[in-house]
């Protein structure tokens, strides 16, 4: 039986095939899922978000939905509808895209506040509740939403309630150029096509509750504890980290250190997974949380200032 190491590898290789030179990006989307998470992907088009989803719920054996979002959906179109059904003679349910492992939510800040709502108790609890009724979400179950932070002409920013049911705000970037000469020449777009499942569901549930068991010592909570401090009391941010984001942070840090083949947390695993688990969480004085970059920055500042356990 392979290690949950072994596991996590074979995942990241797996995806690789598909995404070309991202190990980074690779490892913080295994991070969210092994977290039960979920990511918001903030960059321009044509960089690999689509591709980073999809090689992720093929890798995994997972159903996988893309839901394209425009102002003209409604709840309905991402959750389902009930349909009178005359030989029943009753309302019954039918799922919308929602209801698979992996959703793809593109373009997320297009629909209106109302549509994006709808994601939201999905995304805390794995549930849609519907007509008094409730209807569980398929195990595992991820959101990975996209949205072009350099244009915001007809988008609807998500508001502060939103970005905190996001585990990890993170970019793809543009590859180097050794990487992007090895997709032209057809190294990454065919593997997506021929991706095959390195991992089962109960694999990624297996390991998510072995990432659950992570042993954090009384240090590392209290400097996570330091962390979401500073920022409720940077001169720079007008809201600081809730206690959602330090658990988030927790969480993240734990999947960061099963990742990396242990079962205690290190000061390190809390330093990478700050920036990506807490930038999106805070807002800066006098700018309506817009300005994603400059709370990094803020955000990075107080990772350096405060002191890491010894």
């Amino acid at each position: 039986m392979p290690n949950s190491l072994d596991l996590i590898r074979r995942l990241e290789q797996n995806i690789g095939r598909a995404l070309v030179g991202k190990p980074q990006v690779i490892r913080l989307a295994v991070v969210g899922l092994l977290a039960r998470g979920h990511l918001l992907i903030e960059d321009v088009p044509g960089v690999g978000k689509t591709t980073l989803a999809a090689a992720l719920a093929r890798s995994i054996g997972a159903g996988f939905q893309r839901i394209q979002f425009t102002s003209d959906m409604l709840p309905s179109d991402v959750i389902g509808v009930s349909i009178w059904e005359p030989e029943k003679s009753e309302f019954v349910f039918k799922p919308g895209p929602l209801f698979t492992n992996i959703v793809l939510a593109d373009e997320i800040n297009r629909t209106t506040p109302k549509t994006q709502s709808s994601l939201l108790e999905a995304m805390n609890e794995a549930q849609v509740s519907l007509d008094h009724s409730t209807y569980p979400l398929p195990r595992p179950f991820m959101v990975l939403a996209t949205q072009n932070p350099r244009e915001h002409e007809g988008t609807y920013p998500l508001p502060e309630s939103q970005l905190d049911r996001f585990l990890l705000r993170i970019r793809v970037g543009y590859p180097d150029a050794p990487d992007e000469k090895s997709v032209l020449r057809g190294a990454g777009q065919p593997s997506l096509d021929v991706l095959m499942p390195v991992l089962q569901a109960e694999d990624v549930m297996a390991l998510q509750e072995e990432a659950d068991g992570v042993r954090a010592d009384e240090s590392i909570l209290d400097y996570i504890m330091a962390l979401v401090a500073a920022t409720r009391s940077s001169l720079l941010l007008a809201l600081g980290v809730s206690p959602r984001g330090s658990l988030a942070l927790l969480r993240a840090a734990r999947a960061h250190a099963l990742a990396d083949g242990r079962d205690y947390l290190l000061p390190d695993d809390v330093k990478s997974l700050a920036v990506p688990a807490l930038a999106h969480r805070v807002m800066l004085k006098g700018v309506g949380g817009q300005g994603a970059v400059d709370a990094e920055t803020v955000l990075r500042a107080i990772v350096q200032d405060v002191p890491v356990p010894r």
